[in-house]
């Protein structure tokens, strides 16, 4: 089943390149975890990516390849400071990130009436962070070391 796997890998890249379309580069997962986690490590407290944000500053992957990274580490990051596209924490932490968004000054919404912590959502107009130049200089070299052959 593999070999089969790698047959249409190695069909839909030369069909990419027939097309005149550039087959997107194989990114070593560690390293990109490891870009990620870096990232993650810049947001200051009380201020928020988005899991689609931190794909686009480093230009590569996805929302999920960006979650997917994050769950994968055990080094100690500010994980709650990365959010789903709506505002709302990584599934199945509310609780904890709750505290820790309260504890920061994190801008939060509540709905009038709302009763459970799944409830809430971060003010993403309000606590989305916007890196300085050198902060996106140092993502950009990040995401270009993720695409360079031989990475």
């Amino acid at each position: 089943m593999q070999a089969r796997g790698a047959d249409v890998r190695d069909s839909l890249r030369q069909a990419a390149v027939a097309q005149g379309r550039a087959p997107s580069p194989r990114v070593d997962p560690d390293a990109y975890t490891d870009a990620v986690l870096a990232v993650t490590e810049m947001i200051p407290a009380a201020r928020v990516l988005t899991y689609g944000d931190i794909a686009e500053l480093l230009d590569c992957g996805g929302p999920r390849q960006v979650g997917r990274a994050l769950s994968r580490s055990t080094r100690d990051v500010p994980w709650w400071r990365v959010l789903r596209a709506g505002g709302h924490p990584p599934r199945g932490f509310a609780q904890d990130a709750l505290r820790r968004y309260e504890d920061e000054g994190t801008a939060l919404s509540v709905p009038p009436g709302s009763a459970g912590a799944e409830q809430y959502r971060v003010d993403l107009r309000k606590a989305r962070w916007w890196p300085s130049e050198g902060d996106q200089s140092r993502m950009a070299e990040l995401g270009a070391s993720l695409r360079q052959p031989g990475r």
